[in-house]
């Protein structure tokens, strides 16, 4: 009982603050949107182009972070933190040097990235000047999101949650100054919206630092940036992130384009569909504690070789998610009227957003149970090349070829082709699925 208590208090103290933080994030991002959107649909579909190039960088990111949070939570298993920090190094010198690329090709060629998602010479043109200011902080993104992780293995989540509420209040205030040009600033309107993001992510950045060498003096301890892995060597090592890397590659390209897609449809219907990415942030980041929880704690149990205990709990984490993504997609159905009436956008604009969203709120369990078993549990093992096979089968063997189909062959409206492009996510259930129930998954490293 002693131990099902501890699972328990483990799961909230880390799923809770990330869900928090997660649902933070995506409320803030409410914010700047409406923001945005009362200076016109241009606006908004040129933010939501920019932000996709953006969303590239940061799943690429996000294989790095995966795999540091892999290889930190088994080490803290077997109960050595010297191997777990000297991960941890690796992976922050491999995040720099993607952040230098991304932002190196961001600055070089803004305008004919921003046309591979639109045709319209307005909208192409903010957002490449939005996209030239975001991407400066491409370098603290990702170390936000490292320094995070880390502290989260340590069971430090609160941390992290109360940085980024600080960073996001100051991204609203300054979003209020640079986009309307109050108290004497300029009114830059989307440019303003980048500034605000980069000076945010770099002032998180500060805090995380901070909070990462005050936690480690805590616990008696200092972190030592090192390259010297004893029990992984490079080549295990590029067998776990390669294939994360190109899971998360190619799905970020997928959603790619979807968005080009529903670019080519129509300036309008990619304006409703931006409207609907912070809704869709906020319920699944609502969720995302428990996958990251899930990562950690299965993790912790297969590098102490308890592998019966590890898929009990894992059965249990994903029980939390169904039950916890089904309440959220009701409450969706019930209240998604009064947010899109919040938009000073067109009527159609409004309408077609609240037809997406009824979409979303369908098929939002069984991404969130991919999330967790996928992207959590599964990922654990470090047995990335199932996930691999399976994640590219589902993009692009369903997802990309249904919604081209959809979209340039059939000429369906764009909640249609929506629906049936997302039919990809119950294959990749069902595979992953197949694979948990083996426990092909459950190694330790």
């Amino acid at each position: 009982m002693q131990k099902q208590n501890s699972f328990g208090a483990s799961v909230i103290k880390i799923a809770v603050p990330v869900a928090l933080q997660c649902m933070l994030q995506a409320s803030f991002s409410i914010v700047d949107q409406v923001m945005v959107g009362t200076i016109g649909s241009v606006s908004v579909a040129a933010v939501g182009f920019a932000s996709k190039l953006s969303s590239l960088y940061g799943v690429v990111i996000g294989a790095v972070v995966s795999v540091a949070g892999i290889l930190m939570a088994q080490y803290l298993g077997a109960d050595d933190a010297q191997e777990a920090d000297r991960s941890f190094s690796w992976n922050l010198l491999i995040a720099m040097l993607i952040a230098a690329l991304f932002t190196a090709v961001c600055l070089a060629f803004p305008t004919p990235l921003m046309r591979l998602y639109s045709k319209d010479d307005a909208t192409v043109l903010v957002a490449s000047s939005y996209l030239r200011i975001v991407c400066i902080g491409f370098f603290g993104y990702a170390a936000n999101l490292l320094i995070a992780t880390r502290m989260r293995c340590y069971e430090h989540a609160t941390l992290p949650l109360l940085f980024s509420i600080a960073a996001n209040i100051l991204n609203t205030l300054l979003n209020a100054l640079l986009i309307f040009g109050k108290l004497g600033f300029p009114a830059m309107g989307a440019n303003g919206a980048a500034i605000a993001t980069v000076v945010s992510q770099l002032f998180n950045t500060l805090l995380l630092v901070i909070g990462m060498l005050v936690t480690d003096r805590k616990r008696n301890a200092r972190f030592v940036f090192s390259l010297s892995l004893r029990k992984l060597n490079l080549r295990t090592y590029g067998s776990i992130f390669l294939p994360v890397l190109v899971i998360e590659f190619m799905w970020s390209l997928s959603e790619n384009v979807y968005a080009s897609i529903y670019g080519h449809i129509g300036t309008l219907e990619s304006a409703a569909m931006t409207l609907t990415y912070p809704i869709q942030g906020l319920m699944i980041g609502a969720m995302s504690g428990l996958a990251q929880a899930a990562g950690i704690l299965i993790g912790k149990e297969l590098g102490s070789k308890a592998y019966d205990s590890a898929y009990r709990k894992a059965k249990k984490l994903m029980c939390y998610g169904l039950a916890g993504s089904v309440i959220l997609s009701a409450a969706l159905v019930l209240l998604m009227r009064f947010y899109v009436e919040v938009y000073q956008v067109e009527p159609y604009v409004k309408q077609t957003a609240m037809q997406l969203l009824t979409v979303f709120a369908l098929v939002s369990p069984v991404k969130v149970l991919n999330m967790i078993l996928g992207g959590g549990i599964v990922k654990s093992g470090g047995k990335t090349r199932i996930m691999m096979g399976i994640e590219l089968l589902g993009a692009w063997g369903f997802g990309v070829p249904l919604g081209l189909l959809g979209a340039y062959v059939w000429h369906l409206e764009i909640p249609y082709v929506y629906l049936i492009l997302s039919m990809e996510e119950c294959v990749r259930l069902l595979l992953t699925w197949i694979v948990f129930v083996r426990k092909k998954w459950m190694q330790t490293i």
